[in-house]
């Protein structure tokens, strides 16, 4: 049987998505704004969830209608057959999404949809399942246009960019399904030498690691499928196995390179790369991007340069982007530079000419990922390119 299937991403990475979920044979694949809607049978969920790299979560439709105010909502939750999806034993969690909703308050549409699947367990079952806001076993996802009301259930459970190696608590700058979204726009190719100077925790590394290794995405963590009524144990098993069965081992010359200045970004990265089984794959080391050289004589450079929110962060980013255009030019040269900036001064700073400009989200921050053709140059001269003192 056919089911439908929505995947959230972040705004930016909607088309590399739809090629992947193609890949893992999804059907009528359609980029929207924020995801991907595509279609299969039950199992392409086990298959999307340890695979994608790319998708926040994966979510099931199992109902679309359309409403005009609240009680209308709720006639269109209170109709499904809650017991075929889960046991009333499961906890509950209800989010709502909206986009042009005539109605007033989401709050309210979130008690309506939570009431709705709750009062159609009591009225099957006699019992109602208890809602828990932290660690739901059930998550339902609401979706509210302005005429029309898509109901899904998680089959993530976490988001699935939490791969389960993160060992810094700190939220990370990052996240690692957008750091595998800048691989992606990149063109890299597992072989070509690839750089993070500025790798803080590792994110950029650790995804291009598991990348060449061939290391599903979800392996080692679980999944909102498992405690659904369709979920096939045996299944899953092997499923998940043939996964972990193809997990190449590293070769002797490394070509994945992780440097950061912060001794102690270095002891996170060597740590989370560790964890996630890909430490063999990274050469780590201490360096500063503005004095370190080009580790092969081509390659792809990805990173994350900081982007200041108080003004003297500004004052020392204006400062710094030519010095690191400077070093581009001087060390880099025959290699390709991807910057995922949300300072869209760094285009005009840095003293380069990208080839490209791609706009992408990294949580609510609009941001470019630049791409630039390093070719040997001159260092940048001009009234930024004074000297800033280092903290």
């Amino acid at each position: 049987m056919t089911e439908r299937f929505f995947a959230p991403c972040p705004r930016g990475l909607e088309s590399p998505l739809a090629v992947e979920l193609a890949a893992q044979g999804g059907q009528y694949v359609a980029p929207a704004e924020g995801g991907v809607a595509f279609s299969g049978p039950h199992e392409l969920a086990y298959h999307a969830n340890l695979e994608s790299r790319l998708a926040s979560r994966i979510l099931w439709q199992v109902a679309h209608g359309r409403y005009r105010n609240e009680d209308d909502l709720y006639k269109l939750v209170h109709g499904i057959e809650w017991t075929k999806h889960f046991r009333v034993e499961r906890t509950l969690r209800v989010d709502v999404a909206a986009t042009g909703s005539p109605l007033a308050s989401l709050e309210f549409a979130t008690l309506k949809v939570k009431d709705a699947v709750c009062d159609r367990f009591r009225d099957d079952t006699g019992k109602r399942p208890s809602v828990n806001k932290q660690r739901p076993d059930i998550r339902v996802h609401a979706y509210l246009a302005e005429r029309e009301a898509t109901i899904y259930l998680d089959t993530s459970g976490e988001a699935l960019f939490k791969r389960g190696w993160r060992h810094d608590a700190d939220a990370a700058p990052l996240r690692e399904n957008l750091a595998a979204g800048l691989i992606a726009l990149s063109g890299w190719t597992p072989g070509t030498p690839l750089l993070d100077p500025m790798c803080g925790s590792g994110t950029i590394a650790i995804e291009a690691a598991s990348i060449a290794a061939d290391r599903a995405p979800g392996l080692a963590r679980t999944f909102g499928f498992q405690k659904l009524a369709w979920f096939d144990g045996p299944a899953w098993q092997r499923i998940r196995q043939r996964a972990h069965d193809r997990v190449r081992k590293a070769p002797r010359a490394r070509s994945i390179f992780a440097s950061d200045i912060d001794a102690h970004a270095l002891v996170q990265c060597r740590g989370n790369a560790a964890t996630a089984g890909v430490a063999e794959w990274i050469e780590i080391a201490p360096a500063d991007l503005l004095a370190r050289t080009a580790p092969a004589p081509t390659g792809m450079l990805i990173a994350n340069p900081p982007y200041g929110v108080r003004l003297d962060d500004e004052a020392k980013l204006a400062a710094f982007y030519p010095k690191l255009g400077d070093a581009l030019k001087q060390r880099f040269a025959g290699w390709t530079a991807c910057l995922l900036t949300g300072d869209l001064r760094l285009a005009k700073l840095i003293g380069l000419k990208p080839s490209k400009r791609t706009p992408l989200y990294n949580g609510n921050i609009e941001c470019r990922l630049f791409r630039f053709e390093i070719v040997a140059g001159r260092p940048v001269r001009g009234p930024h390119s004074a000297p800033v003192a280092s903290e």
